[in-house]
């Protein structure tokens, strides 16, 4: 995730999900600090695409988002339509926050403003409209569309109402995609975890349960990393739960370099022997920029990572992928992106 100026702040498709909350892990927190994130937190801006990979899936924008205005999220939208964008697309408005004067829940985005819960709903929806209006006919893209935040410095009185209230608005999101048969869109939501963010585990231990209770048929991606890998400050139960091991849970991982590569196959293979299968892996995520050096690795070189480390256990080998996303600063919009109908 992108710490600004506030600190901010498979096509995988959502499906029915079971109603058993896995139980609580034993409280345990790290004892060793995290590593630094090489290239993190970088602020180029992205021109939607879909553009294929070798031997992987197809890659989509995802976007660290600075506004809630409904004309320029539809306008994001309907750029990412007309480039077909197909697969994963998380837009990402920053961390929990929490102002009972201006709506209650909510975040801080990229901007360093807040924006409530309903607000950010409102604009994922205005995103999903854009995408449908200006996907050409007869297409066959399809996006599964994450509201998502992180477990940054979770400035809120409950993480688990936080947790709640954020399933129950990507539930509205789902239920406004069928209501106007935005039938290329699927509604879910997501959240960048960091273990270095929450030392303790606890809070985010509490969003999760808090989501996982509403019983909702939307899943949430956890598109974080790993800090070090098991055990370095999460212990395995921990950082299973948040990838797998609470039901509507499943990992899009960060893998910007090999190392983060190897954290992630560690995870999956210790989940194999500890509980008998291993996470619950969606696809990866990349910020890869062409002017940055320090933004790691391109979608094609951590898909053919992770695929190598991933094999080298039988029960956690892969083809491809079922997702790959890369996110950055979505870049400026203009009227040329707003659906004809809506050009002044």
């Amino acid at each position: 995730m992108v710490v600004g100026a506030a600190k901010a702040a498979k096509p995988a498709a959502a499906t029915a999900v079971g109603r058993r909350v896995s139980k609580p892990p034993r409280r345990m927190s790290g004892t060793a600090a995290a590593h630094r994130h090489v290239g993190k937190k970088a602020h180029q801006n992205v021109v939607p695409s879909a553009t294929p990979i070798t031997h992987g899936p197809t890659v989509t924008p995802s976007l660290y988002e600075r506004t809630t205005s409904p004309k320029i999220l539809r306008a994001q939208g309907c750029r990412a339509g007309r480039a077909l964008t197909n697969g994963l697309v998380v837009l990402d408005f920053g961390k929990l926050a929490y102002r009972p004067r201006r709506g209650g829940y909510g975040t801080v985005t990229f901007a360093d403003r807040f924006a409530s819960n309903r607000s950010v709903g409102w604009a994922v929806k205005s995103y999903a409209r854009g995408y449908s209006q200006c996907l050409p006919k007869r297409s066959h893209a399809h996006i599964t569309l994450a509201l998502g935040t992180s477990n940054y410095d979770q400035d809120v009185p409950s993480t688990h109402r936080a947790g709640q209230l954020w399933a129950k608005q990507t539930a509205l999101i789902g239920s406004y995609v069928k209501l106007h048969h935005f039938d290329h869109v699927t509604a879910a939501a997501g959240d960048d975890v960091e273990p270095a963010w929450d030392r303790s585990f606890r809070r985010t231990y509490d969003f999760f349960r808090g989501y996982g209770s509403v019983h909702s048929a939307y899943l949430l991606y956890n598109y974080g990393s790993l800090d070090g890998g098991v055990g370095r400050i999460w212990k395995l139960r921990q950082a299973y739960y948040v990838a797998g091991g609470m039901h509507a849970a499943r990992a899009v991982p960060e893998i910007y370099n090999g190392a983060m590569a190897r954290q992630w196959a560690e995870l999956s293979r210790q989940a194999v022997h500890r509980y008998g299968k291993p996470i619950q892996l969606a696809g990866l995520m990349t910020q890869h920029h062409h002017h940055c050096r320090m933004c790691g690795f391109t979608a094609a070189e951590a898909h053919r990572a992770l695929v190598r480390e991933l094999a080298k256990h039988p029960k956690t080998k892969v083809r491809m992928l079922a997702a790959a996303t890369n996110i950055g600063s979505p870049a400026p919009t203009t009227n040329a992106d707003l659906p004809a109908q809506l050009r002044g």
